[in-house]
């Protein structure tokens, strides 16, 4: 009698078998693709803005209850002692020579950064923000529809602002990512205060303040999303992390409460020397400013800029296999 064994003889056992990864929760995007959806999307907001306050009834009545003209056929300028240091924050801002010297500091630190092409970028999209900001206001017109705050005078979309959103944007293209964060915060304030100068100026209406920040994250997302695909940039994002999601959330809620306190208490004189509609105007666009400024620098949070002087040719480069050794 032989006693058999259970185990099979002369077969292998299965090894195990490697771990697969996890499918994502959500596919991820390439970041080019994502910062041209936001482009567009701040483009159809642009259009959407100049179509309801220049070319409608309600939105030049809307930009004329929140900063009223002086007087029936006066000026927009308001009354208030913040007149002087407004026309001084627009003539300082203004100045060539400190525009030059910007723009100069934004290249010296991509040259000491390695991103001379990400700031040679940045240069132009700031005079770009100019130019198409001075030919919106040329060519778009503005009809007379019988409103009795408003005039046909055109001056849709502010190039200061266009020209500050664009100048702070464009250092995060050439600053490293914790830097950009320590950024943000100052320059949307600096940016707020040119908006906010520009209106008690009277210079400019609430709509032209936010059609600038329009224009001005529009043509940086358009920027950015040129240098991350001339680089070949393959930086995925899978599914939002909910913690760091919510942190993020209350980090700007937090940065906008701030401003309003700045804006209504932090700034001497300013609640109480204007009047209510240019004060609503005025926090409007300084919060507009922060979210905008604020959503487009969280989405470059971790993108790097840097690209080689000659233009990229191909894919990456592939791996040599090694010669055989003959035995």
């Amino acid at each position: 009698m032989s006693i058999g064994s259970s185990y099979p003889v002369g077969r292998s056992t299965p090894g195990p078998q490697p771990a697969r990864p996890l499918p994502h929760a959500h596919a991820a995007a390439p970041l080019g693709l994502r910062l041209l959806a936001v482009a567009l999307c701040c483009l159809l907001a642009l259009t959407l803005t100049a179509t309801v306050f220049v070319r409608t009834y309600p939105g030049q009545w809307l930009d004329g209850v929140l900063l009223p003209r002086a007087e029936r056929g006066g000026g927009y300028e308001q009354q208030t002692v913040l007149v002087g240091p407004a026309k001084t924050v627009l003539a300082t801002f203004g100045s060539p020579t400190l525009l030059a010297a910007l723009l100069g500091a934004m290249l010296l630190v991509g040259v000491l950064r390695r991103r001379l092409v990400a700031g040679i970028v940045g240069v132009g999209m700031v005079l770009c923000a100019v130019v198409v900001a001075g030919a919106v206001k040329s060519a778009l017109p503005r009809p007379d529809l019988q409103v009795e705050s408003s005039t046909t005078h055109n001056s849709f979309p502010s190039g200061h602002v266009a020209a500050a959103t664009t100048l702070l944007l464009a250092f995060m293209l050439v600053l490293p990512g914790w830097a950009r964060r320590w950024l943000v915060v100052p320059g949307a304030a600096g940016v707020s205060v040119i908006a906010a100068a520009t209106m008690i100026a009277g210079w400019h209406r609430f709509s032209d303040a936010l059609g600038g920040v329009l224009l001005g994250v529009a043509l940086f997302c358009l920027a950015a999303a040129l240098l991350a695909g001339w680089r070949g940039d393959q930086d995925r994002v899978g599914g939002p992390d909910g913690g760091g999601l919510w942190r993020r959330l209350a980090e700007a809620a937090l940065a906008l409460v701030v401003l309003v306190w700045a804006l209504v208490v932090g700034v001497p004189g300013l609640a109480a020397s204007v009047q209510r509609g240019a004060l609503v105007a005025i926090v409007a666009a300084g919060a507009s400013t922060v979210f905008l400024v604020g959503s487009v620098v969280f989405l470059v949070r971790s993108a790097d800029f840097a690209v080689p002087l000659s233009a990229r040719r191909g894919g990456p480069p592939q791996p040599v296999a090694e010669p055989q050794k003959i035995s």
